[in-house]
């Protein structure tokens, strides 16, 4: 027994290690996507059909093993419509990987602060007075398809001109406004709204949206209740609701500066109580 062990052991090459660490990360990586997506119950389900499959094979079930056969291979069919958007997802954030936050390297890091704090001024506002709005910040996933739904803006960030665009009585309050960079770059736009139902069934429109753009998208989605001036956020698929002010905050300067660095920028900035711009 021992000499077939350390037979084993010795006929072990760099290259089976390496293909062992790659296939266990891989596993790994796609099971951290299936907890986070509703196709934790649909991969439930492979795995009772794989299981049974291969009792059919083990056990010669003839019949059964023809029923399972054909059900696989239709299955994988149903499978790539019916999961396309967490599929999509999936293959975007593997191309993300790496690759430069485009829309917000030619920021510096002092505009960058003054437009995350415009930004928490807004929603502040939007929150005490309960106006209804929703915002997608653009990241790597470009919404053009989305842009193309409303009105193109393209106009440098202000807490009047957003409070503008979310009036109830102006042409664009309904939709959602796509902020590209530090502008303003359309407004008015129709986002898909998601499909499930684990979000809360007290839950609009404007929130279900803000989850379905953060479903097929790396959007980060701010969203403000027009009944209770809730503050949420959507991202990568996942609502959290009832943020404060400060988590905000934070969570913005994470995406325009990511290193959190010059934070004497901010200070000086904040020192002159909110920004309103005229």
């Amino acid at each position: 027994m021992l000499e077939n062990l350390t037979g084993l052991l010795m006929s072990i090459k760099i290259t089976d290690l390496i293909d062992i660490v790659i296939v266990a990360f891989l596993l790994y990586k796609m099971f951290g996507f299936i907890r986070e997506t509703r196709a934790q119950q649909l991969f439930r389900g492979i795995l009772l059909i794989v299981a049974i499959f291969i009792i059919s094979e083990v056990f010669n079930l003839s019949l059964l093993n023809w029923l399972m056969t054909r059900f696989i291979t239709v299955g994988l069919i149903a499978v790539v419509i019916l999961f396309q958007p967490e599929i999509r997802r999936a293959l975007e954030q593997i191309g993300r990987r790496g690759v430069l936050r485009s829309q917000f390297v030619d920021i510096d890091k002092e505009s960058a602060y003054a437009t995350v704090h415009m930004l928490v001024d807004a929603v502040d506002d939007f929150s005490s007075s309960k106006t209804g709005a929703l915002i997608a910040i653009e990241r790597e996933t470009m919404l053009n398809d989305i842009i193309e739904t409303g009105v193109v803006v393209d106009s440098e960030i202000s807490v009047r001109l957003l409070g503008n665009l979310f009036y109830e009585g102006s042409p664009l309050h309904d939709g959602a406004v796509i902020i590209r960079g530090d502008r303003i770059y359309a407004a008015s736009c129709v986002l898909p709204l998601t499909s499930r139902t684990s979000i809360g069934k007290n839950l609009g429109t404007r929130h279900r949206a803000g989850v379905g753009l953060s479903e097929v998208s790396d959007a980060f989605v701010i969203i403000v209740s027009e009944e209770t001036g809730a503050i949420s956020v959507a991202v990568n698929g996942v609502l959290r609701r009832f943020l404060d002010l400060k988590t905000l905050e934070k969570m913005l300067l994470d995406i325009y500066i990511p290193s959190g660095e010059n934070n004497d920028i901010l200070s000086r900035i904040l020192k002159g109580g909110k920004r309103r711009e005229g």
